[in-house]
């Protein structure tokens, strides 16, 4: 149509046409851009709260004693809420201690001299080795499970039978054995955690031991992560039993099997056919997709430049579709890769200074409203003084029960708008865009009508 507009004007005559070419470009673009007027009523569920343009998740791994004295008064002083995926064995009063769970590891040491290491025997041999009573085994099982997340189990099988040839020629000394992230773990207590969790920051499992999963066979995989879940259920309550992280960032497909079935959320994977997933040790930054979400993971080490993290969160903010996940380890040199106080500090305050366009939550809650979000169903009827929004998703009410963000557009002589959905009552005021006039609010499923009318 539009092509036959401009035949028209040059059939009509030259002079006609000229002033045609001569009308300044905007002309066009509005022609070509008309947005269609939208009817009172008609409600659609923000991308993110607030209609910001991106999320980020602020996390730490292991629990190490410095993220609470050191991190986290940053972080309260900002009002920024964070995650940590904890170690739950090394706790004071934990129910649950690291342990193998099998047959006797003398019937297994003996075996290893007639039977070489294989498929059949590889996840009970790797899961005992921290438990032989002595020093040494516990870094060949961390040896052993980093082959097979990397996909090569034959060398794998051979860290194995090394191992147990040291075990039967009384290579090691006697005693106790613990990972270096355990160790540093130690300093905090579940009342601790109480009052934390208290402030809004959220809680997960890092598992019992912190092991190489992948290394585990199927009962010591399962004792691992249901025994740090209980825990956290007994010491925390259900919330916290929301999200996990797999030791080492795997993404071994075995463990992703179990993992799934223990915890909602993982940092680990999440495969969602609306989210484009960038793992830590993908370079790529977020691209076009035709996915809803993209999630951006990045990890900042004692490598990793500030100008590079701040521009992690540029590109956020520049997007429109973005979840930033942060990855934080130590925190004044107690932990893995850990960064100062004043770096924590300077970069958790130029994600604040941003928060005009990012929504700043935690793993579990970002989680939880593009869950929502993505399965939520929306019926809204106009009437003369009213708009009814009915709101719902057929997810957990028990673990999925955030407030989604609506916009609704109303009538355009309504200058004052009354929302009230339950015993909740706001008054909003109107804006304006191509569509008309509308209200941006935030309602809860699976409950009350939101009812809006003029004031």
């Amino acid at each position: 149509m539009f092509l036959y507009a401009i035949l028209a004007f040059v059939n009509t005559s030259t002079s006609t046409f000229m002033k045609f070419i001569a009308l300044p470009l905007f002309a066009f673009i509005s022609f070509a851009v008309t947005v269609k007027a939208q009817s009172p009523g008609q409600t659609t569920i923000s991308r993110w709260p607030g209609n910001k343009r991106g999320a980020v998740s602020i996390t730490f791994d292991d629990g190490s004693v410095n993220q609470f004295k050191q991190a986290l008064p940053i972080l309260n002083k900002l009002n920024v809420k964070a995650t940590f995926f904890i170690i739950t064995g090394q706790i004071p009063g934990s129910k649950f201690a690291g342990k193998f769970i099998g047959r006797p590891v003398k019937t297994i040491i003996a075996e290893t001299a007639t039977t070489p290491t294989n498929s059949t025997n590889f996840y009970e041999r790797a899961a005992a080795a921290g438990y032989l009573g002595l020093i040494g085994p516990l870094d060949y099982h961390y040896k052993a499970g980093s082959l097979i997340d990397a996909g090569k189990p034959t060398e794998a099988y051979k860290v194995i039978d090394e191992l147990y040839q040291k075990v039967r020629n009384n290579d090691f000394k006697e005693g106790i054995q613990h990972n270096t992230e355990y160790l540093d773990a130690h300093g905090t207590t579940w009342a601790d955690m109480r009052k934390y969790a208290a402030q809004g920051h959220e809680f997960g499992s890092h598992m019992v031991t912190h092991p190489r999963l992948a290394a585990l066979d199927e009962a010591n995989m399962l004792y691992e992560m249901q025994s740090s879940r209980l825990d956290i259920l007994h010491e925390l309550g259900p919330r916290y039993t929301f999200s996990a992280e797999g030791p080492f960032g795997t993404e071994n497909e075995r463990v992703m099997g179990y993992l799934h079935k223990v915890y909602p959320a993982l940092r680990n994977r999440m495969p969602e056919p609306w989210l484009k997933e960038i793992s830590r040790s993908n370079p790529a930054n977020p691209g076009n997709t035709d996915k809803e979400y993209i999630q951006f993971q990045r990890g900042a080490t004692t490598k990793t430049p500030m100008p590079m993290m701040k521009a992690w969160v540029d590109t956020t903010a520049n997007k429109d579709n973005t979840w930033l996940v942060l990855t934080f380890h130590g925190v004044d040199g107690i932990g893995w890769e850990a960064l100062t106080h004043e770096q924590l500090a300077e970069y958790f305050g130029y994600i604040k200074a941003a928060d005009d366009k990012l929504w700043i939550a935690t793993f579990g809650d970002v989680t939880r409203y593009m869950r929502e979000r993505q399965s939520a169903k929306i019926s809204a009827s106009a009437g003369k003084a009213a708009i009814t929004v009915n709101l719902s998703h057929p997810l957990d009410k028990n673990q999925y029960n955030l407030p989604l963000s609506l916009k609704t557009y109303i009538p355009a002589n309504w200058k004052i708008v009354k929302m009230i959905q339950g015993k909740k009552t706001l008054k909003l005021l109107p804006v304006t865009d191509a569509g008309g006039s509308y209200v941006l609010y935030r309602a809860m499923s699976n409950t009350s009508p939101v009812k809006l009318s003029a004031m």
